[in-house]
């Protein structure tokens, strides 16, 4: 029974990884040229859906441990990927300090599409 809501819960939160991080990079490549969306909002909406990978992470790793599962090729790769590719993307944030709403906006459509890769091959 565990197992199954892991299973339910880790698909549904997919869905909150994936659509956060492409509107969080909407909105700093918005920010990018429109000044007035440059708010310490899109910080925290970033680092939300940010953090809401690495939930997914864990609720993935939950889930082959609660029952002992093998996830499909692949699907785990893209998962570990992300969560490199925030910590990458943070690691650039004071040596693109120019360019910062170009790497928090590629960034996030980024790790939308590893999320959006991670769910297809998850499905096979």
């Amino acid at each position: 029974m565990l197992a199954s809501a892991l299973v339910e819960i880790h698909t549904s939160w997919s869905w909150v990884v994936i659509i956060g991080n492409a509107l969080a990079g909407a909105w700093a490549l918005s920010a990018h040229f429109a000044k007035a969306l440059r708010t310490r909002a899109l910080w925290w909406y970033t680092g939300a859906a940010q953090l809401a990978m690495f939930i997914q992470v864990a609720l993935g790793v939950a889930l082959m441990t609660a029952e002992d599962r093998q996830a499909p090729e692949f699907h785990l790769f893209y998962g570990f990927v992300a969560i490199l590719a925030i910590g990458i993307i943070y690691s650039y944030k004071f040596a693109l300090k120019h360019r910062l709403y170009l790497l928090y906006g590629f960034g996030g459509l980024f790790i939308a599409g590893l999320g959006i890769r991670a769910m297809i091959v998850g499905q096979a």
